[in-house]
């Protein structure tokens, strides 16, 4: 099952004006890295999704939403 995750990174980046260009800078990563995620064309790795994470300030769930809603597989 390869499910894209909806994300808030766009808008969080857009709320402290970043470039794409500045947060890839800020992850280490490339411009396109964060625009393919951004786009939904690439989930980022759990290394990654963590940075994502601490660097606003939120859990990775408040960032990346799978479509469940919170919900466990197993409900």
């Amino acid at each position: 099952m390869d499910a894209i995750l909806d994300n808030q990174l766009k808008v969080l980046r857009a709320m402290r004006n970043w470039s794409q260009a500045e947060l890839a800078d800020r992850l280490d990563v490339s411009r396109q890295a964060v625009n393919a995620i951004e786009t939904g064309k690439y989930d980022p790795s759990l290394p990654l999704a963590f940075k994502l994470g601490r660097l606003f300030g939120l859990r990775i769930e408040e960032i990346f939403d799978d479509g469940h809603g919170g919900k466990d597989d197993g409900e």
